[in-house]
């Protein structure tokens, strides 16, 4: 169980550094919560992990430092490095909280320094909103 649960976990990083969250992953009523953003439906996650592809240069490269699994959790301490729209470097540092469900993402929290988010992505989010 521990091992499904942590793939489930790699398989998420490798989903959003392609720039998408599919169907598939998730269950029906999955939730999402940012550090800058509160909670949201399944809809609205999905659509901000398309917005920071569009904001970024290529991928969002996740490195995951530790996961820890128990029950239906899993704890990922990670760190991401990207490269914006605008020329500059993204590095941010992240736990997040996995909620899983019948081999599915129910829930999950992200927790990341605002600070650096504000800094570097407000900036861009308009323009990124209405890129293809």
């Amino acid at each position: 169980m521990k091992e499904r649960n942590y793939q489930i976990a790699r398989d998420y990083f490798a989903a959003v550094s392609k720039g998408v969250l599919p169907d598939e992953m998730l269950t029906a009523d999955m939730t999402g919560w940012i550090t800058t953003g509160g909670s949201m439906d399944k809809a609205a996650y999905q659509n901000l992990v398309t917005i920071l592809a569009k904001m970024l240069d290529g991928p969002l490269v996740f490195t995951i430092h530790s996961l820890t699994a128990d029950e239906d959790r899993v704890i990922a301490e990670a760190t991401s490095e990207g490269r914006l729209i605008n020329g500059e470097s993204y590095h941010q540092t992240y736990v997040f909280i996995f909620r899983i469900r019948d081999g599915r993402i129910a829930a999950v929290a992200e927790h990341y320094n605002a600070l650096i988010a504000r800094e570097k992505l407000v900036p861009l989010m308009a323009e990124a909103a209405g890129r293809p």
